[in-house]
């Protein structure tokens, strides 16, 4: 039986302003919170906002039926908690449906994984972490920001304890090979690979509403004709894309969530089902090992990394950003930390890309590839100079880490001591507060004895009075008595 994985991307950059050369050391914030909050608002309320509440429509009337997933980046989710938290609150509600499924993924949507491996799985970790505390449940299964892949990202995932991936079903690494199976990681067999349907994804994210398409228009029915027309042997039908395909890169205005919504009865009446990522992994057996000794992803004709860093001024970018990763890292300073998130994040080296794309790029406030680079590069600078000033550069990395672990173990050593010290006060304090008690019935039972033995006195005394007088009451009656028998006897 065929099933289809149906998969969204949900993430937001966070926009750097315009930064000059001349703001390096006297401006550290490097942020245009006005534009962060319009356009997080905006994809929002004509995105966001309605594709969820068609999703909980399909719920509703298709019960456990319908399954959909959904991977959040960190920045986004931060996005999300300052200016949209009612699209949080949405995911959880269609999270308590038992129908939807989280994704870790890494937590800047950055590019680690393809120089860093502590510093990739601290970033996924995090994420990871995140979406326990949102969702109650820790992910099982990892997409890489953009479907970023390879044999040794695989390795590393499958070391970090995932059971799944997701990634592109690139004709270059498949060949003759169909994405409509379940494979493994060729160097980490127990990691099961879920290989994106290039065309049915692109058909309904880029060419829904493209109307010179000679797919054009596209109906569910019409798309589920062509699931079911695959061989039967072929089960699985990965359809992954951003969810901002919903609603901007295909207006709402194209009829795009109707669609959506139309696709869970036409593939019922097909035979054709839903699963999430982690139960087609649990289910379904792999078929096989798929080599991917080049890094592949899901962006531009060739399905590869060049977009990020296929000219100088992106590598020269990126390698200066990753050359302090270790320190990063190793120091864990919580404002470096949140620059470092969002400096990573993939998009700040796209808009340096000077590959002709056949998806417009829209590079916000940079008028070319070089105005990008340049903004970047003067956060950059800064954000260094601040690494370094925190960490002297003469410290080298393992030093640094020998020092900070040390200061952690004596800080660990005197966080013990306080707890040991706060607990023999609290020891303290309640034998104290035992004592006051036993002082307290002391005192009551020396006044209780007290009473007693006055009462007793007085009931003595009060007893002593009554016998006195009942003695002087028999004196006199006896004397009494004697008168009596005396004028008696002068009688006879």
């Amino acid at each position: 039986m065929k099933t289809i994985c149906l998969y969204f991307e949900i993430h937001q950059i966070i926009h750097l302003k315009r930064y000059r050369f001349f703001d390096i050391g006297t401006d550290h914030y490097y942020y245009d919170d006005f534009e962060n909050e319009r356009s997080i608002s905006d994809i929002a309320e004509r995105s966001y906002m309605p594709a969820l509440n068609a999703f909980q429509e399909m719920i509703q009337q298709n019960g456990k039926f319908f399954k959909v997933a959904f991977s959040i980046s960190g920045v986004g989710l931060e996005q999300l908690e300052m200016h949209a938290p009612q699209v949080i609150s949405k995911l959880q509600e269609l999270n308590d449906t038992g129908c939807v499924e989280f994704l870790a993924e890494p937590y800047s949507h950055g590019l680690s994984s393809l120089v860093n491996e502590k510093t990739f799985a601290a970033d996924v970790k995090k994420q990871a972490d995140k979406m326990e505390e949102y969702f109650g449940k820790r992910p099982t299964v990892l997409r890489n920001s953009s479907l970023i892949y390879s044999d040794d990202i695989g390795n590393q995932v499958a070391a970090m304890g995932f059971k799944g991936m997701l990634t592109e079903g690139a004709k270059h690494v498949l060949g003759w090979k169909s994405p409509h199976y379940v494979y493994n990681c060729s160097l980490a067999p127990n990691l099961k690979l879920l290989l994106r349907d290039i065309t049915l994804s692109d058909d309904v994210s880029l060419r829904f509403n493209n109307s010179d398409w000679n797919g054009y228009p596209l109906f569910a029915d019409n798309y589920m004709d062509r699931i079911a027309a695959f061989p039967e042997n072929e089960q699985i039908i990965n359809i992954f894309m951003e969810l901002s395909a919903l609603g901007i890169a295909q207006p709402l205005s194209s009829n795009i969530l109707e669609f959506i919504k139309a696709l869970p009865t036409c593939a019922k009446q097909r035979g054709i089902t839903f699963s999430t990522p982690t139960e087609i992994c649990m289910k379904m057996n792999s078929v096989g090992n798929l080599d991917v000794p080049d890094t592949l992803s899901w962006v531009d004709e060739e399905r590869d990394i060049s977009c990020w860093l296929g000219n100088p001024m992106q590598r020269e970018a990126f390698n200066k950003l990753y050359s302090v990763a270790d320190r990063v890292r190793i120091a864990n300073d919580p404002r470096i930390n949140q620059d470092w998130d969002y400096l990573q994040a993939s998009n700040n080296f796209r808009f340096m890309t000077t590959k002709p794309s056949n998806i417009g790029l829209d590079r916000g406030i940079y008028s070319s590839p070089f105005d990008a680079f340049t903004n970047y590069m003067n956060i950059l600078g800064d954000f260094m100079n601040r690494v370094n000033t925190l960490y002297p550069e003469d410290i080298d990395n393992e030093e640094l880490n020998s020092l900070l672990t040390t200061i952690k173990n004596q800080g660990d050593e005197i966080e013990m001591k306080d707890k040991e010290i706060d607990r023999l006060k609290a020891r303290v304090e309640k034998m104290q507060s035992a004592e006051e008690k036993l002082k307290v019935q002391l005192e009551k039972y020396k006044a209780a004895k007290t009473t007693a033995k006055a009462s007793a006195k007085k009931s003595a005394a009060k007893t002593a009075t009554k016998e006195t007088k009942t003695a002087a009451k028999a004196t006199v009656a006896s004397k009494v008595d004697k008168v009596t028998d005396k004028k008696d006897e002068k009688k006879e």
